[in-house]
């Protein structure tokens, strides 16, 4: 029988219109393998070491082969259902004492919509669609994102239907809880109208700094109403500039295309200094240049960056499963490449992928495409750490019991 590789490291209700921002009580700062709080050593447990993927590592010749996998090494389809079979996380107290690099969200809301609905199954199906278990290997940036960043999933916010005041405000409240132990947060929708939540709270964690917004949809999310509907998926970029969370020269849009909105939104875009780029844009100038042009944009002025990307900036030819199809979008490839390099040059405060209606999707691609999208910002975010020199933070199956 093959001998088991082991990795000896060191472990593994209501939003008030004016928007009172407060620094977070709990800076960033990593617990490591082999030091407590008060900075004794102690000795990583063995059940606490953790293999390589096993599809390639069988157990070794003294382990039960018929227990010696962990629930994490299993094929995806087996056993745990959270992120990648993160641990999942989400009592409030043990997120304080780990704190994480980063933790998964859900958000599984979609009472805001103004066309098909179904983006409330979306969290679900963005953490179940992977083939992937175990230690991933990102290709593209040449690393390990769980050898280098410690990763959870906090569950989801308690949402219940039909309630939209009581949906953004958990999302809100779950969103601060996460952000406010300094870890970033990655939240899974739900309708885009989540990101008026999300934001405030992250805004309120990171304290007097100033955010920032990239913003990758086909449609500019700045109406007034929808509907006379005030916190609709139409309108999260206006509720978050008129309530002072962040100011309307901080936003950059990417992807915007098709028959919506209406010129008098576009102006008042404009009397914002908001910053956009339009689908035909990209077309004459390719992505390339455009998300250059972005990411500089991006970083005049705010000092963090909120993340969101609706799904719908994709092809619906290729991301079928959304609410608000519009033809003539990016390709899977032009928005994971994006990703990454906003990721890697901006200091980000969070991120959300939303949109994801499931009921409309085929063969899971567009789920499948929406996981991608959050393992590119891991990966990205683990390279960030290996090039600024900073130790590793293993992802950690089991809670540290020797003293750490």
């Amino acid at each position: 029988m093959v001998a088991n590789r082991w990795l000896d490291g060191e472990g593994f209700a209501s939003i008030p219109a004016t928007h009172a921002r407060q620094a977070c009580s709990a800076p960033r700062r990593r617990l490591h393998w082999g030091r407590s709080e008060e900075g004794a050593n102690s000795t990583m447990p063995d059940e606490l070491r953790r293999r390589r993927q096993n599809d390639e590592h069988l157990p070794a010749a003294h382990e039960d082969p018929y227990t010696a996998y962990h629930d994490f090494d299993l094929p995806a389809y087996v056993g745990s259902t959270s992120f990648q079979k993160l641990p999942l996380l989400t009592d409030a107290a043990a997120l304080r004492e780990r704190r994480p690099d980063v933790a998964i969200i859900g958000a599984p809301f979609d009472d805001a919509v103004s066309h098909r609905p179904g983006a409330r199954f979306g969290p679900r199906a963005i953490r179940t669609a992977t083939y992937h278990s175990g230690s991933l290997n990102s290709l593209q940036l040449g690393i390990e994102p769980f050898e280098w960043l410690d990763c959870v999933d906090a569950g989801d916010a308690p949402v219940t239907p039909a309630d939209l005041e009581r949906g953004h405000e958990v999302i809100r409240r779950k969103v601060l809880e996460v952000a406010s132990t300094g870890a970033i947060p990655i939240i899974l929708g739900g309708d885009h109208s989540i990101t008026f939540p999300a934001a405030s709270a992250v805004a309120e964690a990171i304290g007097s700094r100033r955010l920032g917004v990239v913003h990758f949809d086909a449609h500019a999310d700045a109406a007034n109403s929808t509907w006379g509907v005030l916190r609709s998926h139409g309108t999260p970029m206006r509720r978050l500039i008129e309530s002072g969370v962040v100011e309307g020269r901080n936003f950059v849009q990417v992807g915007l295309r098709g028959y919506w909105p209406p010129a008098e939104t576009l102006a008042w875009m404009g009397e914002q200094q908001m910053r956009w780029h339009l689908m035909t844009e990209i077309e004459s100038r390719g992505a390339e240049a455009v998300v250059a042009d972005a990411i500089a944009e991006a970083l005049d002025g705010p000092e963090a960056i909120y993340l969101s990307v609706d799904i719908d900036v994709l092809d619906p030819g290729l991301a079928p499963g959304t609410g608000t199809p519009e033809p003539g979008g990016l390709l899977p490839r032009e928005l994971l490449r994006a990703i990454r390099q906003v990721v890697s040059v901006v200091d980000l405060a969070a991120m959300d992928v939303v949109e994801v209606s499931p009921p409309y999707d085929h063969g899971e691609v567009t789920s499948t495409t929406a996981h991608r999208c959050v393992m590119e910002a891991i990966s990205a975010l683990a390279a960030q750490r290996r090039e600024r020199g900073e130790a590793a933070n293993p992802t950690r199956l089991v809670r540290d019991r020797s003293g750490a």
